[in-house]
């Protein structure tokens, strides 16, 4: 008898596959999310250095505090995430109020009035990144809650995933179309195609997902003082590791993303096919993901990710052969990183429930919001480093955005963009190599779960009965 059978049919109903309009349904807000999370990193640092005029090194330092700002800010909104429930449940709520807070700053972001300060944009980052560590985060979470069974979540944040590529496919010919339609302003043109995209598509998203799809019942959940929210980092193996990785993984994917248009229109001379190459690597990413499921099933979630990263160590290097004007070359090489471009994101969302619920066993605590922030924090503070180191680096070797920057500096930005990355990656699949938490421990720490919940269970009937209950012991997980 399997374990989820031993504890009854609630249990058999809450490990059944879920269906793929539930999937769907609760997919559907990615896409908006990382419709306008892509130009964060991709578009509008180059547009507000160049074209708006505050230079590399400036934007570089406001987007990086910009992110510092949601370490502040991620674990409160975590927590808070998982104390307040109302009649929606714990998660639809918050997700429902980030959408007004969303849509203001992108239209304040994305459209700016012309000459803006330094101020007015590290101002509206801010507000944006509230409204969207709310979202993210609430979103997460309750990706995690949908199911207990260890290859479901690696399904559900697949397809998470799926959407999230899609949102960015969609947003990416935006500019494809603005790019062949020459217009006075590209810049301006490109930035706000996507904003607009994002105030259309994301109250549609958000409102056929919190009507469509239920959360699963979760454990009324417990306040965690702050000094104790700080000691589950310090205390958990498996969550260090998945922070570690997904800090350093969020590097390597900030440097490459963020440095994409200059290496691109610069030192590649793609010109007007440059969003192409975008649309290619993210395609290829869409495509794939049937693949690295039936990958992670076979080896399981952690050693694939750390394959994944082995496979990027190897691929960027590739963009050093692609000679200056060739499109096809080009596109070559960005569809072949992209094969693997999704495995580790989803990857990391799904370790992440795993690791949430061994801190439930370990703890007694349900706290999946607290650990889905700290997963956002390390990510976002990844991409933040990397931003700025970037254009730091940029700014060393003497490249000017939107100037004339002579073969040996364009050599440079080639070097600078390759090696870092493939240094990080290699550096991400030798820590994830060690992780603990294999499908056989998820499973073991789901039965201790599903016990407790039918000791407290037959403790409340013993009770409202004035029957006696002979105790039972739980195992727990070693940490």
């Amino acid at each position: 008898m399997s374990d989820a059978a031993a504890t009854g049919p609630a249990a058999r109903e809450a490990h059944r596959p879920l269906s793929r309009w539930t999937l769907l349904a609760f997919a559907l807000p990615a896409a908006p999310i990382s419709a306008m999370g892509l130009p964060l990193v991709v578009h509008l640092p180059p547009f507000y250095a160049g074209s708006l005029g505050l230079g590399l090194t400036v934007v570089g330092t406001i987007f990086m505090l910009a992110r510092f700002w949601d370490v502040f800010t991620d674990p409160v909104l975590g927590i808070v995430s998982d104390k307040f429930e109302t009649r929606w449940g714990r998660r639809r709520h918050w997700i429902v109020l980030a959408v007004p807070i969303m849509m203001l700053s992108v239209v304040m972001i994305f459209m700016p009035p012309g000459g803006v300060s330094a101020a007015y944009l590290i101002f509206w980052l801010f507000v944006l990144y509230v409204g969207w560590t709310l979202i993210t985060i609430s979103h997460m979470s309750w990706g995690a809650e949908l199911t207990p069974d260890y290859h479901e979540r690696t399904r559900v944040h697949g397809a998470r995933e799926v959407a999230l590529i899609l949102g960015m496919v969609l947003v990416l010919t935006l500019p494809v179309i603005i790019e062949q339609s020459n217009p006075e302003n590209l810049a301006a043109a490109r930035v706000a195609s996507m904003g607009w995209f994002v105030l259309i598509l994301l109250p549609i998203a958000v409102g056929l997902a919190v009507w469509k799809v239920p959360e699963r019942p979760t454990p009324r959940p417990v306040h965690v003082p702050f000094k104790q929210a700080v000691g589950a980092l310090v205390s958990s193996r498996p969550l260090q590791i998945v922070l570690a990785a997904d800090l350093l993984g969020g590097m390597s994917g900030g440097l490459v993303a963020s440095m994409f248009l200059f290496l691109a229109e610069d030192a590649l001379k793609l010109g007007t096919y440059s969003s192409l190459m975008l649309l290619g690597y993210f395609i290829s990413g869409v495509c794939f993901i049937p693949l690295i499921l039936a990958v992670a099933r076979r080896l399981g979630k952690h050693k694939t990710a750390a394959a994944s990263a082995v496979f990027n160590a190897l691929t960027v290097p590739l963009i050093l052969l692609v000679p200056a004007g060739n499109h096809f070359a080009a596109l070559g090489v960005w569809v072949l990183c992209g094969v693997n471009m999704a495995a580790g994101p989803f990857l990391f969302r799904s370790l992440m429930a795993d690791v949430s619920e061994h801190d439930t066993v370990v703890t007694g605590q349900q706290r999946t919001g607290l650990f889905y922030s700290l997963l956002t924090s390390t990510s976002k503070v990844g991409a933040a480093l990397a931003i700025f180191i970037a254009y730091t680096l940029l700014d060393s070797i003497g490249f000017q955005a939107g100037g004339e920057n002579s073969q040996s500096v364009l050599d440079s930005l080639r070097a600078v963009y390759v090696w870092p990355a493939c240094i990080i990656s290699a550096a991400v699949a030798g820590i994830l190599w060690f992780y603990p938490i294999d499908e056989e421990q998820q499973v073991a720490n789901r039965r201790i779960i599903e016990e407790r919940g039918l000791q407290t269970a037959a403790a409340a009937l013993a009770m409202r009965t004035g029957q006696p209950r002979d105790p039972q012991s739980s195992g727990v997980a070693a940490d």
